[in-house]
């Protein structure tokens, strides 16, 4: 299949249905000794046909992959993400030569957007100093969901990380979709098409069939 056909379809109450030959692969965060996120480290691909089905549930025994748990579990995989878009959503926060835009429903609460010490927002008022607005710029880039993006100003376009076509399975968590993927809704909708955008696989998500943090509760592991 080429890229044309690739394709992440939600099914209804059950997996992620995925056409196309969409590489997959494992990254974890790199941590620093005060348990904040640095960076992404790969940890290699995952061997996976053209067309594969990965679990939803958060029960297979074979995950990342779908083994038909949702069927005998009796799964309910109803979807609450909002359909509107990020530009309706977002909050812009400005500072020097730099806005951030936030859509907060998108968050899965990864961590890169602040450390003990300070955050996005905070540094936003230092910002007048190159290094301080590369550093926003490097952790707003990080944040697998898509919650944060930034641009030159108020009156630009935002600005995207150059992210690969592919299906990222982080450990413990959901799966991170990079490259503007199209993903599709049970009932027939398509999301919007976004650089990255996270999707749970706990099963336990309140705005399926995104991610929303609840793994981390839940002490979701796979």
């Amino acid at each position: 299949m080429t890229q044309e056909n690739q394709q992440i379809t939600v099914r209804p109450n059950g997996p992620y249905l995925v056409r196309g030959g969409i590489p997959l692969v494992r990254k974890s965060q790199v941590m620093s000794e005060y348990g904040e996120p640095l960076a992404w480290q790969d940890d290699g691909s995952v061997d996976s046909p053209d067309v594969y089905r990965l679990c939803r549930c958060g029960q297979s025994n074979s995950k990342p992959f779908c083994d038909g748990s949702h069927t005998m579990l009796g799964f309910e995989g109803a979807e609450a993400a909002a359909t509107d878009t990020f530009d309706e959503r977002k909050k812009e926060f400005v500072g020097d030569n730099i806005v951030v835009r936030d859509d907060h429903s998108m968050c899965m609460h990864s961590g890169f957007c602040g450390t003990r010490l300070t955050n996005v927002w905070k540094m936003l008022k230092e910002s007048k100093d190159p290094e301080v607005r590369n550093e926003i710029i490097a952790m707003v880039q990080r944040c697998p969901s898509g919650t944060l993006v930034h641009a030159l100003s108020s009156e630009t376009e935002n600005i995207e990380p150059e992210l690969p076509k592919e299906i990222v399975v982080i450990p413990e968590g959901p799966l991170w979709v990079t490259g503007g993927i199209p993903i599709q809704r049970r009932d027939g909708k398509d999301l919007e098409l976004r650089n990255r955008v996270t999707l749970c696989r706990c099963g336990a998500s309140s705005k399926k069939p995104l991610c929303d943090g609840t793994h981390k509760e839940i002490g979701f592991t796979g």
